[in-house]
C-alpha cells in the first residue's frame, strides 16, 4: 500500500513536469505574435493585452536578472568548476619597498555564491515559464470572448482563491534561504577537500569527487574503522535510549495512573522536576559525580561497598552503560507525561472484557495497552529515535565522547556520529569529511525512519483504530 503511494507520488511528479513541458511548447507553437514575443521579452504577453502592472513586474525581473548575471552571477557560475585559481599572497611593492597582500579567490564564497546563482536561475526559469503560460492563457480567454483579470482582481485573488500560496510564500522563502541553501552547500562540501590544509583564501580547496566517501568506506583505514564503530554504537545507543525510555516511562505512567495509588499529582511532580532543571546543568553535574575521583566513587568507597573506583566514564563499556542509564533518568519523565494522557483515553471496556476472558495484567499490557500506545505514539517514537541518533547533549556533556582511543580518528569510545562530526569541524577543521558524515547520517536516519514507520502496525492496521 505504501509502496503504491510512493510510486503514485513519483508518477504524478513526472506527469506534472511532462504536462508543463507540453504546455510550454503548445504556447509557443499555437500562440499569436504577442504570446510568442513573451518567450523573448518577459511580460510582453501582459503588456500587449493591457495588463501593464503585471507586464512591468515580469519585465523588471528579467532586466534585474540579466544585469545580475552580467555583473557577477556569470562570474560565480564560471568559477564553480574550479572553485578558484588564484591564492592570496604577498607581492613586493617596489615603490613603497614593502610587501602588499594580493587578494586571491575564496573557494568557500565562490561555492556559496555559485549555489545561490543556480537557485536564483531556477526561480527565474519558473517565473519565465509562468509568464508564458499567463500570456497563452490570456490569448485563449480573449479568443473565447472572456474578460481578462485586472490587477485589482489578481491582487484580490491573492487573499482569496490563492490565499494558501500567499501565506506560504514568506515561510518558503525563508526556508530556501536558511535551510535549502546551507543544506546544498554542506552536501557539495563533501565533494571537496576543504580541510585545515585548504583554508581559503590562503589555500584554495577544489573538487575531489567521491574521494571522501571512498575514504570513509575503506580508502582510509582509520576513517573507515572510526565510522563503522561509531555507526554501530550510534544505532545501539539510539535503540536503547529510545525504547528503554519509552517502555519504562509507560510503565511508570501505568503505575501512577493505577487505581488505588494515592497522591498521583505528587508523584508526577516529583518525576517532572528533572524536566524543570536545564539538561545542561543536570548532565554537567552527573559528569562530575561519576568521575573516577567524583562524589559517587568516593561515597561508595567510604561506605565500603567498593574496593576500587568504578570507571563510570573511563572504561569504554562501562561508560556506554553509564550514558544509557543517565539518559533514562533524564528522559523517562517526558515519556511518562506523554503516555499518561494517552493511557487515560484507552477504553475501559477493553480491559473489563479481557478480564472476563481470563487475561492477566501482563496479557492486558501486551495485547491492549502496548498496541494502542504504539498506534498513537509511532510518530513520537520515530522522532525520539532520530533525535537520539543526533543526541549531542547527553554524550558530549556527560563524557565528551570519551574515553579516547588511538584506534579512532578524532573520536572517543562513546562518541556518536553527530559528536564526531562536531569534533571534525571544530577541532580538526576537516569540513569535507564532516560534511560527508552529515550526508551519511541523513541517509541512515531517513532510511531507518521510513522502513520502521512503513512496517509498523500503526500503518498496516490503520483502519482498525478508526
Amino acid at each position: 500500500m505504501e509502496s503504491k503511494k510512493i510510486t503514485d507520488t513519483i508518477s504524478n511528479f513526472f506527469k506534472t513536469i511532462n504536462n508543463g513541458i507540453k504546455g510550454f511548447i503548445e504556447g509557443f507553437t499555437k500562440g499569436d505574435i504577442i504570446t510568442k514575443l513573451s518567450y523573448i521579452i518577459m511580460g510582453f504577453g501582459s503588456f500587449g493585452r493591457k495588463q501593464f502592472v503585471k507586464g512591468f513586474f515580469f519585465l523588471i525581473i528579467q532586466i534585474i536578472y540579466i544585469l545580475f548575471m552580467v555583473n557577477s552571477g556569470g562570474y560565480y557560475l564560471s568559477m564553480l568548476p574550479t572553485l578558484g585559481t588564484t591564492t592570496q599572497g604577498e607581492v613586493w611593492d617596489e615603490a613603497a619597498q614593502i610587501y602588499r597582500i594580493s587578494q586571491g579567490d575564496n573557494s568557500m564564497l565562490l561555492l556559496l555564491f555559485g549555489v545561490s546563482v543556480i537557485l536564483v536561475t531556477i526561480v527565474m526559469v519558473f517565473l519565465y515559464v509562468w509568464q508564458t503560460r499567463i500570456a497563452y492563457r490570456n490569448q485563449k480567454l480573449l479568443a473565447d470572448n472572456k474578460k481578462l483579470p485586472t490587477f485589482k482582481e489578481d491582487f484580490k485573488d491573492m487573499f482569496d482563491k490563492n490565499f494558501s500560496a500567499t501565506i506560504l510564500f514568506l515561510p518558503m522563502l525563508l526556508t530556501v534561504l536558511f535551510t535549502v541553501v546551507p543544506l546544498i552547500f554542506m552536501i557539495l562540501m563533501a565533494f571537496t577537500n576543504f580541510d585545515k590544509n585548504h583554508q581559503p583564501p590562503g589555500n584554495l580547496f577544489t573538487w575531489v569527487g567521491l574521494e571522501n566517501f571512498k575514504s570513509v568506506f575503506g580508502g582510509n583505514p582509520l576513517w573507515a574503522t572510526t565510522f563503522k564503530r561509531l555507526f554501530v554504537w550510534t544505532i545501539i545507543w539510539a535503540i536503547f535510549a529510545t525504547f528503554l525510555n519509552y517502555i519504562l516511562g509507560m510503565l511508570l505512567a501505568i503505575i501512577i495512573n493505577k487505581k488505588g495509588i494515592k497522591l498521583k499529582k505528587f508523584w508526577r511532580t516529583i518525576f517532572v522536576i528533572t524536566i524543570a532543571v536545564p539538561q545542561f546543568v543536570s548532565l554537567m553535574l552527573m559528569s562530575k559525580l561519576l568521575h573516577d575521583q567524583g562524589a559517587m566513587n568516593v561515597l561508595l568507597k567510604q561506605l565500603g561497598l567498593i574496593g576500587s573506583f568504578i570507571p563510570f566514564l573511563s572504561d569504554p563499556f562501562v561508560a556506554k552503560v553509564t550514558v544509557i542509564v543517565v539518559n533514562i533518568w533524564v528522559g523517562i519523565p517526558y515519556t511518562m507525561l506523554i503516555t499518561s494522557g494517552i493511557l487515560m483515553n484507552i477504553p475501559e471496556d477493553l480491559y473489563e472484557a479481557s478480564k472476563l476472558d481470563g487475561a492477566n495484567a501482563f496479557q492486558q499490557f501486551i495485547y491492549i495497552t502496548l498496541p494502542y500506545m504504539l498506534h498513537v505514539t509511532t510518530p513520537y517514537l520515530i522522532t525520539q529515535f532520530v533525535g537520539n541518533i543526533n543526541n549531542f547533549n547527553v554524550i558530549y556533556l556527560l563524557t565528551g565522547g570519551g574515553p579516547l582511543s588511538l584506534k579512532l580518528y578524532q573520536a572517543g569510545e562513546t562518541d556518536l556520529l553527530v559528536t564526531w562530526l562536531y569534533k571534525l569541524t571544530v577541532n580538526e577543521q576537516n569540513y569535507s569529511l564532516a560534511s560527508t558524515i552529515g550526508i551519511l547520517i541523513f541517509v541512515i536516519v531517513s532510511t531507518i525512519s521510513l522502513i520502521v514507520y512503513n512496517n509498523t502496525s500503526a500503518v498496516k492496521q490503520e483502519d482498525d483504530f478508526s
